[in-house]
């Protein structure tokens, strides 16, 4: 699919967008955006764009064909997929720095509420 246009960008994003869309306070918010005048306006842009119409022509071509409409199915289902391992691992890993930077702060705030050591003797004084 390289140099076609592709909406969801990588698998990740796809799995993202999925479960967004289950979300009922993220398809709240979406309806919102979509109300809002600068976002129709934006679209409006988008779907006048002769590469947008050019492949929504395309997609609606393939999708009459049942055969390849089907390979887009699994295709999109092995996106997703994969898509959701790579967001389960990138979130396990987000949640290891940020005990890892917990950990940083916790430590450096115990350093600093420490009372600095001293000692009796001073350093390159003698005593006589």
């Amino acid at each position: 699919m390289s140099g076609q246009f592709n909406p969801f960008g990588s698998n990740m994003m796809l799995a993202q967008l999925m479960q967004d869309m289950q979300d009922p306070e993220m398809m709240r918010e979406a309806q919102k955006m979509m109300n809002d005048p600068a976002f129709q306006e934006r679209m409006k842009q988008l779907t006048d764009n002769p590469q947008f119409k050019q492949h929504m022509e395309q997609t609606t071509e393939t999708m009459k064909d049942p055969e390849k409409m089907k390979e887009m199915e699994e295709k999109m289902k092995g996106r997703v997929a994969q898509g959701q391992k790579e967001l389960e691992e990138f979130k396990k890993k987000s949640a290891e720095l940020e005990a890892e930077e917990k950990r940083k702060k916790e430590n450096a705030k115990k350093k600093k509420n420490q009372k600095p050591k001293t000692s009796s003797k001073k350093k390159g004084v003698k005593k006589v």
